[in-house]
């Protein structure tokens, strides 16, 4: 099954188009991805939320962490360390280049990255602008009948 038919979503919903999008990349990308390096993501509160990675071997200027339109990507790239004096005799530490992306929702912003005891944290927050916050709207009455009430 390579693609699903969202013809009857579309019918009963309006401004989901990104959500069908996510659908479709979702479906089309690896089959089996990668699972280096492994990460959490933790919901701190309604609206804070952590990715963590483990990323050891890999220091701050090996890690590049971008957002744009909504996709959040980090990268690791390690130099080689090629040293022809030391030969391994086993290699048990993976160290090689990754990329992962996280789809952020609306509103998602990345607050800040930090990184300690070889874990990357990267921290998020879901802050929605006012004006998109839902807001209680009063029904009025017949100005004929409110002066009718008062009487």
């Amino acid at each position: 099954m390579n693609s699903i038919d969202l013809t009857p979503l579309y019918r009963t919903t309006i401004g989901f188009d990104r959500m069908a999008a996510l659908i479709n990349s979702a479906l089309s990308s690896d089959p089996i991805p990668s699972g280096y390096p492994p990460y959490n993501i933790e919901m701190l509160n309604n609206c804070e939320y952590s990715i963590t990675l483990a990323v050891a071997g890999f220091s701050q200027d090996d890690i590049d962490i971008q957002v744009e339109n909504g996709l959040l990507t980090i990268k690791g790239e390690k130099e080689s360390t090629d040293n022809e004096q030391s030969k391994l005799l086993y290699q048990g530490i993976a160290n090689r280049s990754f990329e992962r992306r996280f789809n952020l929702a609306e509103y998602v912003e990345v607050t800040s990255a930090d990184m300690k005891d070889g874990l990357l944290t990267v921290h998020l927050k879901k802050e929605i602008p006012e004006a998109m916050k839902p807001k209680r709207i009063e029904i009025s009455v017949n100005k004929k009948e409110a002066i009718e009430h008062k009487k």
